[in-house]
């Protein structure tokens, strides 16, 4: 199965794709994640990307497209994928399309969390995570048990993303607002689209969403 997860930053894409990548046992391509590693390694596309990242700006279609063509031709792909932050266009939907029909591919659905922008806001800015194991944590729905020590790994020292201010992150929003709703109708149109409430409970998502893919798998 390959799907692709819709929605604004801080929906919690990256969250239920972890979920159901594990459950339907498929490979969770986080677009971010594989940039931020670049940009992580000082890779030659790390070093292109940084600032634009920093920015909460869109990087360019063909780095993003390279790198999930790549990976997908990976052999723990070959079950299936959930694409998590791509596409963010419908450009990139375009391209994304072209990609799977070159390797005789299809795409099985779209989901679409839908969440509100102010709740969107202050998920995204108080959020932090751990620096030695990156357990994920939250200012106001989710500190250590103890405070100052990963519950996970018992560091004792946290960052926070560069791009999770609120400047950058109302910038995010009217990018996924003027660029990426243009994909509710993209998909919609071609029958694969299937909206969620993000306001709900995680666990109430996740089974929603998983209940969609059961029963296109069959």
């Amino acid at each position: 199965m390959r799907l692709i997860l819709l929605g604004p930053p801080g929906a919690g894409k990256g969250t239920q794709a972890t979920r159901l990548a594990k459950r339907f046992n498929l490979l969770h391509l986080s677009t971010g994640d594989m940039l931020r590693a670049a940009v992580t390694a000082r890779s030659p596309i790390g070093l292109k990307v940084k600032n634009v990242m920093e920015r909460g700006d869109l990087v360019s279609d063909d780095i993003v497209i390279d790198i999930i063509s790549e990976r997908i031709d990976e052999p723990d792909a070959a079950n299936g994928f959930i694409l998590d932050g791509f596409p963010r266009t419908v450009a990139q939907a375009e391209a994304l399309s072209d990609l799977l029909d070159e390797k005789g591919l299809t795409l099985d659905c779209v989901i679409a969390i839908a969440v509100e922008d102010e709740a969107l806001i202050e998920r995204i800015t108080g959020r932090y995570s751990c620096v030695k194991c990156g357990a994920g944590y939250h200012d106001v729905y989710h500190n250590p048990v103890v405070e100052g020590v990963c519950d996970t790994c018992d560091g004792t020292e946290f960052k926070r993303r560069a791009d999770d201010n609120v400047e950058t992150v109302k910038s995010r929003l009217l990018a996924y607002h003027g660029q990426t709703v243009p994909l509710i109708d993209h998909y919609t149109l071609r029958k694969l689209l299937t909206t969620v409430d993000g306001m709900a409970n995680i666990d109430h998502i996740t089974e929603e969403i998983a209940g969609v893919m059961a029963e296109i798998s069959g």
